[in-house]
């Protein structure tokens, strides 16, 4: 195997709590793999009077990947580089439960299915301004038939949906569908948005959507309305296998779909583009619990895994994903978030154990 380098930040308030025995769970596994840890936040100021130094974005740059603890404020400019700059189009949340998770269905049993969320677009690219900004442009409301401009005084925000970028994340959506029908999964891609009541935007990426499954006739293709896919998710989760979606919806439900396996404690994620890939839990700071060692560190771990997978050490990946299954599974050592009354080091002192 190849020597790999990962940045490691490890986030603030819990979240370093959760990143630094996940590390030491890695390094356990003997993995030619050299950390790289920059100075970033607080210690970024400490060194060179910047929050993300120029050093730090040059580590970023030279790195394989980066694993990412969750940030509040301090670590965000680092955060917006390696999805904007790095251009990281496609977040990928997994929902899948296993015995011992501390789900809120009577039946979780069997629900695996992926989240493909547009990274980059929608109102994330942050244009928003005041109402009587628009007043010359005389754009009118398609509803409320009036114009825009009357409607104030207020804010505004600007949705923006590209033919491009709804064809890249459509593909690696579909080619996770292919891989994952591989592996016995059904093959199957939902795409969801509001297109009946936005058919420019939301429309847009829906129809550039269908175009791109013309492309994969192995893989089935279906669309909702998201009000409808909500109803379903929670109703007949089990029925999902990859989901994509627009920035906003996907980052509001995919939320919703950690919650039907366990909640934000088991919430993995990554986010790759083209040529860059990076992974972070997707709970927050938890700052209510820092300096108490109880944060769940699954969601780091299963991050971790993701990374491992990516930078091509999937038997190391799957050795501790199996670990990891096998302490929630025996239900003896967990999280107060799980039901348990473990703390993160002996979460994950019991995972090392099973190895």
């Amino acid at each position: 195997m190849n020597d790999k380098s990962v940045v490691v930040i490890e986030g603030e308030d819990a979240a370093p709590e959760a990143m630094r025995p996940t590390v030491a769970l890695i390094d356990s596994l003997g993995l030619p793999i050299e950390w790289v840890r920059p100075a970033i936040g607080d210690e970024g100021m400490k060194k060179y009077a910047s929050l993300f130094p120029e050093e730090s974005r040059h580590a970023i740059d030279c790195a394989d990947a980066t694993l990412f603890g969750a940030t509040s404020v301090k670590g965000f400019e680092a955060l917006f580089y390696l999805r904007w700059g790095k251009q990281t189009y496609a977040n990928v949340r997994p929902c899948r439960f296993w015995p011992g998770c501390n789900s809120p269905l009577a039946r979780p049993e069997g629900i695996d299915f992926v989240f493909v969320r547009e990274n980059l677009e929608d109102l994330y690219v942050g244009v928003e301004g005041r109402i009587e900004e628009l007043s010359p442009l005389g754009l009118e409301s398609s509803t409320a038939r009036r114009p825009l401009a009357s409607m104030g005084p207020g804010q505004y925000a600007i949705k923006l949906i590209t033919t491009e970028g709804t064809k890249r994340i459509a593909r690696f959506a579909f080619e996770l569908a292919r891989k994952r029908k591989e592996l016995g999964r059904p093959g199957l891609v939902t795409c969801t948005a509001k297109h009946n009541m936005l058919p420019g935007t939301d429309g847009l990426f829906c129809q550039t959507t269908e175009q791109v499954a013309a492309d994969y006739p192995d893989i089935d293709f279906e669309t909702f309305i998201v009000d409808d896919f909500a109803h379903r998710l929670v109703r007949e989760p089990h029925h999902f296998d990859v989901v994509v979606l627009p920035n906003l919806y996907g980052d509001v439900l995919s939320d919703a779909g950690a919650a039907l396996v366990g909640g934000l404690g088991l919430a993995a994620s990554g986010c790759f583009g083209d040529d860059y890939a990076y992974f972070e839990p997707a709970h927050g700071t938890a700052p209510d619990i820092a300096g108490k060692n109880i944060i769940n560190p699954t969601a780091t771990i299963l991050s971790a895994c993701m990374m491992l997978e990516h930078l091509e050490f999937e038997g190391p990946a799957s050795k501790l994903r199996r670990s990891l299954e096998r302490v929630y599974e025996e239900g003896k050592v967990l999280t107060p978030d799980q039901g348990g009354s473990a703390t993160a080091t002996q979460f994950c002192e019991e995972i090392a154990r099973l190895f």
